[in-house]
């Protein structure tokens, strides 16, 4: 199985993850009605038959179901799991306490001692400041609890004021998790990107299929019975599809090249750059084993600059 360190010292784990903020969400995925906790029981078991053992949560996500499923899957199975939440700088918690109290309550739902990754989950500067956060999450480095720190959704320059003051600490920053895909690529253009590899920081890239445009299965006539959010994103309009067959082309070409799905090849794309982890979601068991797919091959450097010529900037 391929591996990749989170950062430059941080522990090893799968060089795929799983997102799972749709297992339990309600509001958002529709937990309980498409789906429900046999599905996400039977995704998280298939993703570690296939190897994937790095699923990253956070205690936003139902509402702190999330967790409490994957605590209660961790118990039930031999294999180590490594886990990765996040704190959400809500307004009315502006105590460094706040922190360490959350990280408990984390881990308690999470029924662990120890994760592997604890992020700051927005980059939200109410009474306390990135500061703060970096340091209470250096002392919990050194207590034990987490094993690396981690931000998500920070540009490049607030990126860089966490990693200094982190590096104050001795403790090197090891992520900044961001939505990247082949249709959303602004890391690339806002120097997110470019940054991450000068500090030694990994990309976490969610949303690494574009909530599923990348799997190929929309249509022009299915995208006109569209719920939800997709309803409303122009990108699945017939139009939009319209713009995306040079990718689409070039992607079901390596797709029968390597006799790779689409999601595969597309998801690879970001494995295939170094230092990049994508974190695609999986309701159930044949999406966790389609993603595992990503791994075990690779695009070369010229497939990669192919794809990236033929995506629409974004």
């Amino acid at each position: 199985m391929q591996t990749i360190k989170l950062g430059t010292d941080g522990p090893t784990v799968t060089a795929l993850g799983v997102g799972t903020w749709a297992w339990g969400d309600t509001l958002f995925w529709a937990y309980g009605k498409g789906f429900g906790p046999s599905d996400v029981a039977e995704a998280f078991q298939a993703s570690v038959d296939a190897g994937i053992t790095f699923f990253d949560t956070a205690e936003v996500y139902g509402l702190g179901e999330s967790e409490r499923l994957i605590g209660q899957f961790c118990k039930q199975t031999s294999q180590p799991v490594q886990i990765a939440t996040k704190y959400f700088p809500l307004p009315w918690r502006w105590q460094r306490s706040a922190i360490v109290e959350a990280l408990t309550a984390s881990l308690d739902r999470l029924q662990t001692k120890q994760i592997s990754l604890y992020q700051i989950h927005w980059p939200l500067e109410f009474l306390l400041k990135t500061k703060d956060f970096m340091e209470v999450l250096a002392e919990e480095v050194k207590k034990g609890r987490i094993q690396s720190v981690g931000v998500s959704n920070y540009s490049a320059s607030q990126m860089a004021l966490a990693h200094q003051y982190l590096a104050e600490k001795g403790i090197p920053l090891a992520v900044n998790q961001v939505p990247y895909s082949l249709l959303t690529r602004q890391i690339e253009q806002n120097g997110t990107l470019e940054k991450a590899r000068k500090l030694g920081v990994t990309i976490l890239a969610y949303s690494p299929l574009a909530q599923g445009l990348l799997t190929g299965k929309y249509t022009p006539e299915s995208v006109k019975t569209l719920q939800g959010a997709r309803r409303i994103d122009p990108r699945f309009s017939p139009r939009g599809l319209q713009k995306l067959e040079p990718l689409f082309a070039t992607l079901k070409d390596l797709s029968a090249k390597y006799d790779k799905t689409l999601a595969q090849v597309s998801l690879n794309w970001l494995v295939a750059q170094g230092n990049i982890i994508p974190i695609p979601g999986a309701k159930n068991a044949s999406q966790a084993k389609q993603n595992a797919g990503a791994l075990g091959w690779s695009l070369t450097p010229e497939e990669v600059e192919l794809l990236r010529l033929k995506a629409p900037k974004s």
